[in-house]
């Protein structure tokens, strides 16, 4: 399965961007992203579960951020809004299919199989 990321891109402070992930097959498990900003550690950043649509948010991301999925598309999406230098990072998306490893939670990078390249989200002040 290969997940491939677009959207990213350069915004001031308080504004917004969408991003989109497309996996050229179904996962049928759950989606997500995770984000990474020079010299830190891989941060979670917001997850789906694709049956049924709960969603799970990082700290930091809840009320701005937003993720959704088109299951007929095998895509998902983050809407970030309010945005804030601090949101700065490399966006990964993430995917697991059914009965893959362990049932980690949905905040643990173990529990995906499938990373994305990963797209570059740069925020001004």
């Amino acid at each position: 399965v290969q997940l491939v990321e677009s959207g990213g891109g350069l915004v001031q402070a308080g504004g917004s961007l969408r991003l989109s992930c497309t996996a050229s097959e179904r996962t049928d498990d759950s989606m997500g992203w995770f984000r990474q900003a020079p010299g830190k550690e891989r941060d979670f950043v917001a997850a789906i579960l694709l049956s049924g649509g709960s969603t799970y948010y990082g700290d930091s991301v809840k009320g701005r951020f937003t993720i959704s999925r088109d299951n007929a598309k095998n895509t998902v999406y983050l809407q970030m809004n309010n945005l804030k230098p601090e949101d700065t990072a490399v966006y990964y998306c993430v995917a697991r299919p059914p009965d893959y490893g362990l049932p980690y939670p949905l905040q643990s990078p173990r529990r995906y199989r499938y990373w994305g390249q990963g797209t570059q989200v740069t925020v001004s002040s």
